[in-house]
């Protein structure tokens, strides 16, 4: 049974860091494409970033250059390093596994249950 468990949110000021980390187990971490995503009340899911197999990554253009994306194949665990966090930023944070390259489509198989990121002074 395919299982993400996302950890590491919570609350944040502006400016502040977080990483983000996401357990995975029930398949081949290192074969399989990953991302993170994020839903903020009232808002359609988005793709923030995304990893290949391959170790290629994209990035949406609200973070780039803020969000890293990472992932620890030994440990089965992929991250998300956020510096330089801002308001706009508080969402439920998502990491989510397939077998197919979607980047950044919220059209991923498997999702986690997600950690809550609020950034605010």
């Amino acid at each position: 049974e395919v299982q993400l468990v996302e950890s590491g949110g919570g609350l944040v000021q502006p400016g502040g860091s977080l990483r983000l980390s996401c357990a995975a187990s029930g398949f081949t971490f290192s074969s399989y494409y990953m991302g993170w995503f994020r839903q903020a009340p009232g808002k359609e899911r988005e793709g923030v970033a995304s990893i290949d197999s391959d170790g290629s990554t994209n990035y949406a253009d609200s973070v780039k250059g803020r969000f890293t994306i990472s992932q620890d194949n030994a440990k089965n665990t992929l991250y998300l390093q956020m510096n330089s966090l801002k308001p706009e930023d508080t969402a439920m944070y998502y990491c989510a596994a397939d077998r197919i390259s979607w980047y950044l489509l919220p059209t991923y198989r498997y999702w986690g249950q997600g950690t809550q990121v609020t950034v605010s002074s």
